[in-house]
C-alpha cells in the first residue's frame, strides 16, 4: 500500500511539473509573440517614418548659397509686378569668417546650438528629444530643437508663422538642413547665419547691427556688446537696448551665463562683463537717412507690416514676397498735398489722417499718416486711428441706411426738428446753429447735417440693430451705446472708407486692405483679394448716394463740389467737451475735429484733420474746410482718367416728383413745383408710377432757395418756442450728476438700466451741441 501511494505521488507530481513546464513554455511563447509584435510594429513606424520623411523631402525647395549668403529681408511690389522697397536695411555690411570675432561665435553657440561643431547631421537628436519633453511639460512650444543649421535654413527658405509649423515643414527643414551640412564647412554655415539674422531697425546681418547699434566693426566691441549682438535674433523688438534697456541686459547676461557653462569666458570676464552697463558705447540715433520714397511711404508700409504679421507671416524674416495695393503715383500726390502749401491748414500744428480706397476691391491705393512727418520708421499713423469721433460722418451708415434697410423710409420721409431731450435726461441736444428747424424731408435732414432728426431716426430703428448693421461695414458701435452715437461714433479714416465703399458699390463691402498677395521662399502663394460680400440691398445703397450727392451739391460739404463729376459725400465736425472748453474757452466756436468722406464708383477718400493735443490750438478760419479740399484735389487728380459714370437706379426704387414736405407724399401735378424723392418699390404712395424719365438734376437744385426760406422761416418760429421752453446752453456736469441720482431712483428696474446707459454715454459724447 505505501509503496503503491509512493508511485501515485510521484505520478502526480510528475504530471504537476508537466503542467507548470507547459504553462511556462506557453508563457513564454507568448512574451516572444508580444516583444515580436513590439518590434514589428517599431519597425513598421521607423519605415513608415522613413517614408514619410523621404516622402515629404522630395518636394523640399532648393536652396543655393547665393540664397544663405542672402539677407532675411521681405520685399514688396506693386499690384503690377513692379518692385517698390525692400524692408531691410539701404546697406547690409556682411562680414566674411575671416572678420567675426572668434568671441561672437563662441556667443552664438553657446547660446544657440552648443554641439554645433559636433554635430555631423546638421540636426541634433538629442536636442530634438529634450526640446520634445521639454515642451510636453509646459503644453507650449517652450523650448526648441533647432540647430544652427537648422535655423539659417528656416531663415532662408521657409516662413516662421506659427501656422506654417508641419510635420511636412519639419521634415524638409531637416533635409535641407543635412544637405546644407554635406556641401558646407561649420564656419560657411556660421557665416550665413551670422549675416542673416534679423537685428530690428530694419537690421540684417551682426555686423550691420553693429555699426548701427554701437558705430563699430564687430572686431571693436567689448564682450558685453557681443553678448547681446549674439543674443538679439531670439527677439530683437523685445531685446531692443533703446527702448527695453532691462529685457536687453537679461537676453545679453544669459548669453555671458552660456558662454561661461561652455568654458568660452572665465569668471573675472564674465563678472566684468555683466556688471557693464547696457547702455554703454550705444549710438543715439536722431533721425533716419532712410529715402524720401521710405518716408513717404511709411505710414502705408507699417499697415502692411501689420496685416502681414496677421495673417500669421514674419515680414522681417521669412523672405516674403509682398503685394501690395499702393498706386504710387496717388501716395506721392496725397503726400504733397498736405506739406506743400496748396490746402491751408490753420496753423502748422493742424494734423491730417486720410485713406484712399478703391470700393471694387478694397484695396487701399493711398494713404496720409500725418503732415511734416518725422524721418522716423513706423511713426503715428492718423489714418488708422480709432479714438476720435466721426461726428456727423456717421449718419448715413448708423442712422439712415438701416432706417431705408429695415423700415423702407423713402427719402421724401418727414422728421421733425424740434426741441429733443435725450429719454431719461436732462440733456438738449441742439445743431450747431442752436436752432430747431420743425418739419423736413430725410433728404434735406441729411444734406444740412441736422441732429435731432437723426437721432429720432436711430432711435427708430433701434441701437442694437443699426450697430449689427454698421458692424457689417467695418464700423464697431457697442449694442449697448446710447442714442447720442447718431452722430458721432469713434472710427479711424480708414474704417470710414471702407464703409462708404459699400454705398459706391450699391451694397457690396470689401474690407480695406493693404496686401493682395505673399509668397515664400518656398513656393506658397496666398492670395487675399476676394468678391466682397452685400451688406446691404442696392435700393438701400442708391437712395443714400442719391441723398449724399445733394450733400455736395448744395448742402453742408459744398467746398468739396467738382464741376460735372458724379460723386457724394459727407462732412462731420465734433465739439469740445465741457471739461475741454473749461481749460481753453476761447475754443468754444470752433470744431474739435473736422471730417469729410466723399466717393465717386472709382475711389472713395476718408478725412480726419484736428490736434494731437488740446494746446495745439483749435481748427479755425480756412482750416475748417481743410478736410473737403484735400478731398477735391486728391478726387480731381485721381479721376483725370477715369470715367466719370453715375450711379443707375435700380428697379427696386422709384423716383418719384413729390409736393414739398408733404406728409403723407403727395404727387405733383403736372406743372406743379415739387422735389424729387425716391421711394423703395412696394413702399410708395398708392397709385405712384416711376416718372424718372422726366428727372432733371438742375431741377432739383433749382429749388433749393425755396427749401432753404421756407425752413428759416419754420426755424424762427421754434427758436422762439425753445426760448420758452428752457435754456439754449448745453446741461452742466452738476445737473446732469444730479439727473444721474434722480435716476437711480426709478421705480422701474428696466426704465432705470435703459435710462442711466443713455445717460453715461451722453454724458461722456462731446458731439451732443453741434455736429454737421
Amino acid at each position: 500500500m505505501t509503496s503503491r501511494s509512493n508511485d501515485s505521488s510521484r505520478a502526480n507530481a510528475s504530471r504537476e511539473s508537466r503542467r507548470a513546464n507547459n504553462k511556462k513554455r506557453k508563457n513564454n511563447r507568448i512574451w516572444v509573440q508580444i516583444i515580436k509584435w513590439i518590434f514589428l510594429l517599431i519597425l513598421l513606424v521607423v519605415v513608415s517614418g522613413i517614408g514619410l520623411f523621404a516622402y515629404y523631402a522630395k518636394d523640399a525647395p532648393n536652396i543655393s548659397q547665393d540664397q544663405l549668403q542672402s539677407g532675411g529681408t521681405s520685399s514688396l511690389y506693386t499690384t503690377d509686378g513692379k518692385f517698390l522697397l525692400s524692408l531691410g536695411s539701404e546697406k547690409r555690411i556682411y562680414v566674411k569668417n575671416s572678420k567675426i570675432p572668434q568671441q561672437l561665435k563662441d556667443a552664438v553657440v553657446s547660446v544657440e546650438d552648443k554641439r554645433f561643431y559636433s554635430d555631423k547631421l546638421g540636426i541634433d537628436p538629442v536636442r530634438i528629444i529634450g526640446s520634445m519633453i521639454t515642451n510636453a511639460k509646459s503644453n507650449s512650444i517652450a523650448a526648441g530643437g533647432s540647430t544652427i543649421t537648422q535655423q539659417l535654413v528656416k531663415l532662408t527658405v521657409f516662413s516662421t508663422a506659427a501656422s506654417q509649423r508641419t510635420l511636412k515643414r519639419k521634415a524638409q527643414e531637416a533635409w535641407l538642413a543635412m544637405k546644407v551640412q554635406r556641401e558646407f564647412s561649420k564656419d560657411q554655415i556660421l557665416e550665413f547665419y551670422i549675416n542673416k539674422v534679423y537685428m530690428n531697425y530694419g537690421n540684417y546681418g551682426m555686423g550691420t547691427a553693429a555699426n548701427y547699434y554701437y558705430n563699430k566693426s564687430l572686431s571693436q566691441l567689448d564682450l558685453a556688446q557681443i553678448a547681446l549682438i549674439a543674443g538679439m535674433p531670439n527677439a530683437p523688438v523685445a531685446y531692443d537696448p533703446y527702448l527695453y534697456p532691462a529685457k536687453a541686459k537679461y537676453r545679453r547676461d544669459i548669453v555671458l551665463k552660456a558662454m561661461l557653462n561652455n568654458n568660452k569666458i572665465t569668471k573675472s570676464q564674465y563678472t566684468k562683463a555683466v556688471n557693464e552697463s547696457i547702455t554703454k558705447g550705444l549710438v543715439k540715433h536722431k533721425s533716419s537717412s532712410e529715402s524720401k520714397l521710405r518716408k513717404i511711404d511709411d505710414p502705408y508700409i507699417k499697415e502692411v507690416i501689420s496685416e502681414v504679421k496677421k495673417k500669421g507671416f514674419d515680414p522681417y524674416n521669412d523672405n516674403l514676397k509682398i503685394t501690395v495695393n499702393i498706386n504710387q503715383k496717388a501716395q506721392n500726390k496725397l503726400y504733397e498735398l498736405a506739406n506743400n502749401g496748396s490746402i491751408p491748414f490753420t496753423n502748422n500744428a493742424m494734423q491730417i489722417g486720410a485713406t484712399v480706397v478703391d470700393p471694387t476691391n478694397g484695396h487701399v491705393i493711398a494713404i496720409l499718416g500725418g503732415r511734416h512727418l518725422p524721418s522716423v520708421q513706423l511713426g503715428l499713423d492718423r489714418a488708422v486711428q480709432t479714438g476720435r469721433s466721426t461726428g456727423s460722418s456717421i449718419k448715413p451708415v448708423l442712422d439712415y441706411a438701416p432706417a431705408i434697410e429695415y423700415l423702407n423710409w423713402s427719402t421724401a420721409k418727414i422728421l421733425e426738428d424740434t426741441k429733443y431731450v435725450y429719454p431719461g435726461t436732462n440733456i438738449q441736444l441742439y445743431d450747431w446753429d442752436n436752432k430747431y428747424m420743425g418739419a423736413m424731408t430725410m433728404r434735406y435732414a441729411l444734406e444740412q447735417s441736422r441732429n435731432v432728426p437723426a437721432v429720432k431716426t436711430l432711435a427708430k430703428v433701434g441701437v442694437k440693430r443699426a450697430s449689427v448693421f454698421a458692424k457689417r461695414m467695418g464700423i464697431n458701435v457697442p449694442a449697448s451705446s446710447g442714442l447720442s452715437v447718431a452722430i458721432g461714433a469713434n472710427a479711424s479714416s480708414l474704417q470710414m472708407a471702407g464703409a462708404y465703399s459699400a454705398f459706391a458699390t450699391e451694397g457690396i463691402y470689401h474690407k480695406p486692405q493693404f496686401v493682395s498677395k505673399i509668397e515664400t521662399p518656398d513656393g506658397l502663394t496666398r492670395n487675399y483679394d476676394s468678391s466682397g460680400v452685400r451688406v446691404m440691398k442696392r435700393s438701400t445703397a442708391y437712395m443714400i448716394t442719391d441723398m449724399l450727392k445733394g450733400v455736395i451739391k448744395k448742402g453742408t460739404g459744398t467746398s468739396a463740389k467738382i464741376s460735372g463729376l458724379y460723386q457724394a459725400g459727407k462732412t462731420g465736425t465734433v465739439k469740445y467737451s465741457d471739461a475741454e472748453l473749461a481749460k481753453y474757452p476761447s475754443y468754444s466756436s470752433t470744431p474739435k475735429d473736422s471730417w469729410f468722406i466723399g466717393y465717386t464708383k472709382s475711389y472713395v477718400m476718408g478725412v480726419w484733420t484736428g490736434y494731437d493735443n488740446l494746446k495745439d490750438g483749435t481748427i479755425s478760419g480756412a482750416g475748417q474746410q481743410s478736410a473737403q479740399l484735400i478731398y477735391k484735389s486728391m478726387m480731381k487728380y485721381l479721376m483725370q482718367n477715369k470715367a466719370n459714370t453715375d450711379w443707375v437706379k435700380p428697379s427696386s426704387v422709384i423716383r418719384v416728383k413729390i409736393v414739398k414736405n408733404s406728409n403723407p407724399p403727395e404727387v405733383a401735378s403736372a406743372g406743379q413745383s415739387g422735389e424729387w424723392q425716391l421711394f423703395v418699390k412696394g413702399h410708395a404712395p398708392a397709385g405712384v408710377t416711376d416718372n424718372s424719365s422726366s428727372y432733371d438734376e438742375e431741377d432739383e437744385e433749382s429749388n433749393t432757395n425755396e427749401q432753404s426760406s421756407s425752413n428759416a422761416q419754420d426755424s424762427q418760429s421754434q427758436q422762439s418756442s425753445s426760448s420758452e421752453n428752457g435754456s439754449t446752453t448745453q446741461s452742466s456736469s452738476t445737473e446732469r450728476s444730479s439727473q444721474n441720482n434722480s435716476s437711480s431712483a426709478s421705480s422701474s428696474s428696466s426704465s432705470q438700466s435703459s435710462r442711466k446707459k443713455e445717460k453715461n454715454t451722453d454724458n461722456n459724447n462731446n458731439n451732443d451741441r453741434d455736429n454737421r
